[in-house]
């Protein structure tokens, strides 16, 4: 019997981060409702912010979909985490910096500081009785101790899953099963989120899956920041052989022809089977 691997789909957060593409809160609720219809584990709907024109897609998207889980990002900030909270979502990611460059450089804090802050936010989203997964930005960058130490204090405060971030795409397949293989002794799902600097993105995923991955990210096309995420239809239409994801290679390309339709700038509902 083939091993689940659930698909996060990150296009409307990740995704809208590629130059030149921008999704208005309409295009949002969309794409949002259709990767609901073809199966999508979970669909990261964007970053909650009171100061966009968007504020209510995600409340439209929550009220229409079927059966994905419905995500939205958060800073690690206490604040954030309750306004986002507010909006009644599925479940929070909180992104977390944990490599020494983001920690110290980046931010100008210190582990410390993040260790406090995020039990802060943990216990925020606990309040709201919302799920929160902690997502360990530049995790391929960082120290493997500090990510266990933390690993192991969020579980105590009953954080079940962790998205580990190839932030800057440095990452190549051995380094990246290694890396699953050591953050799983602690017992925590794990959740992988690769960019593809390197043109590693896919191949990473995959080994990553096999090492024991439980979730992999992914945005349609491969778009997102610089180079990109991990390609969904590439992904998929190879795990398929060895993992059971729910979907097929075909329901995306859909989704893609969904996309590049809403890229385009078109209005006609194309999604009809």
């Amino acid at each position: 019997m083939k091993r689940r691997i659930k698909i996060v789909d990150t296009t409307l957060r990740d995704g809208e981060q590629c130059p030149g593409i921008v999704f208005s809160p309409s295009d949002k609720i969309r794409l949002a409702l259709y990767l609901d219809r073809i199966g999508i584990h979970e669909i990261e709907a964007g970053i909650y912010d009171t100061g966009t024109e968007g504020v209510n897609y995600l409340s439209e998207i929550m009220k229409q979909k079927k059966q994905a889980i419905v995500s939205v990002w958060s800073r690690l900030n206490a604040g954030d985490i309750e306004e986002s909270a507010r909006q009644k979502p599925d479940l929070i990611h909180v992104g977390t910096p944990v490599s020494y460059s983001q920690i110290y450089n980046k931010i100008g804090k210190n582990k410390k500081w993040i260790e406090n802050t995020l039990m802060e936010c943990i216990q925020v989203a606990k309040d709201y009785n919302i799920p929160l997964t902690v997502g360990l930005e530049d995790a391929s960058r960082a120290d493997v101790a500090f990510l266990i130490s933390l690993i192991r204090m969020m579980k105590q405060q009953g954080v079940e899953v962790i998205r580990l971030a190839d932030t800057v795409g440095v990452l190549f397949p051995r380094r990246a099963r290694t890396l699953i293989q050591e953050i799983k002794q602690t017992g925590i799902q794990v959740e992988v989120h690769e960019h593809n600097d390197f043109g590693m993105a896919v191949a990473n995923s995959m080994v990553m899956a096999l090492a024991g991955a439980d979730m992999v990210d992914g945005t349609l096309l491969g778009i997102g920041e610089r180079a990109g995420n991990c390609n969904l239809y590439e992904f998929v239409h190879g795990a398929n052989r060895k993992f059971e994801l729910g979907l097929t290679s075909q329901d995306i390309r859909k989704a893609e022809d969904l996309l590049r339709n809403i890229m385009a700038g078109g209005v006609k509902d194309d999604t009809s089977d």
